[in-house]
């Protein structure tokens, strides 16, 4: 297999960036495989796993584009050539919007080191109990017995991802929030064994709510309407 597991993961993470970093390793492997008498059986083999692996990416994550996938011929020739195209197409298509994401991704890490830059800021208090509630509900993930593989392992790589972006300043809360939906989605499979992994969620869905509405200057008693506190339940 070309691309390793761990590529991989990190491409469920950012498809548009693995997208463009899987065509630059494929040609990178490409240069290393080319010979003086035309396209050969490890390049056709190559070009064959490259291309198959970005349609599915492309598939998978709904990235729809105007670049068909070539089919296949009796002709190594010409199938080294459409599909190399193939390759390079999708690159020079998903290139730009690479880009932007990591200009994005640079400005977000250097935003919350600017103090006069807009941020939500944890006390040392939230911040070291957040840390800690993190590590509880990863326990109980991991000694989760009902929960999917795959589904395990996703929740697992978002935690990661989530501790590893958590500083007492953050330019904003969306993977917070994004771990309440998942927390959901967790209840919707197990109901009540999911118990002590979303009372920890809902624990740190209060503790962002606070630092929030104290930086949006709400009043300090206004209700979290992401959990807990609709009428109807």
């Amino acid at each position: 297999m070309f691309f390793s597991e761990e590529f991989i993961r990190s491409v469920e993470e950012n498809p548009i960036v693995g997208i463009v970093e899987a065509c630059n390793m494929g040609n990178q492997r490409l240069r290393e495989l080319e010979s003086h008498d035309g396209w050969n059986e490890s390049e056709h083999e190559l070009l064959w796993e490259v291309a198959s692996f970005l349609e599915l990416v492309i598939e998978t994550n709904q990235l729809y584009i105007d670049i068909v996938f070539p089919e296949a011929t009796g002709e190594i020739d010409t199938n080294c050539k459409n599909l190399s195209s193939y390759v390079n197409m999708v690159k020079e298509h998903f290139e730009g919007h690479s880009i932007k994401l990591k200009i994005d991704s640079y400005k977000g890490r250097y935003q919350t080191a600017f103090k006069a830059a807009f941020a939500y800021e944890f006390s040392q208090g939230d911040f070291d109990r957040i840390q800690s509630l993190i590590n509880e509900i990863r326990d109980h993930i991991v000694a989760n017995n009902h929960l999917e593989q795959d589904h395990k392992q996703r929740l697992l790589r978002r935690l990661e991802n989530l501790q590893g972006e958590l500083h007492k300043r953050v330019s904003d809360l969306d993977r917070f929030w994004g771990m309440v939906g998942d927390a959901g989605v967790v209840l919707g499979k197990l109901g009540k064994d999911a118990k002590p992994i979303v009372d920890r969620v809902k624990e740190v869905a209060e503790i962002v709510w606070k630092t929030q509405a104290r930086t949006e200057e709400l009043p300090s008693n206004s209700p979290n309407p992401m959990i807990g506190h609709n009428e109807n339940t």
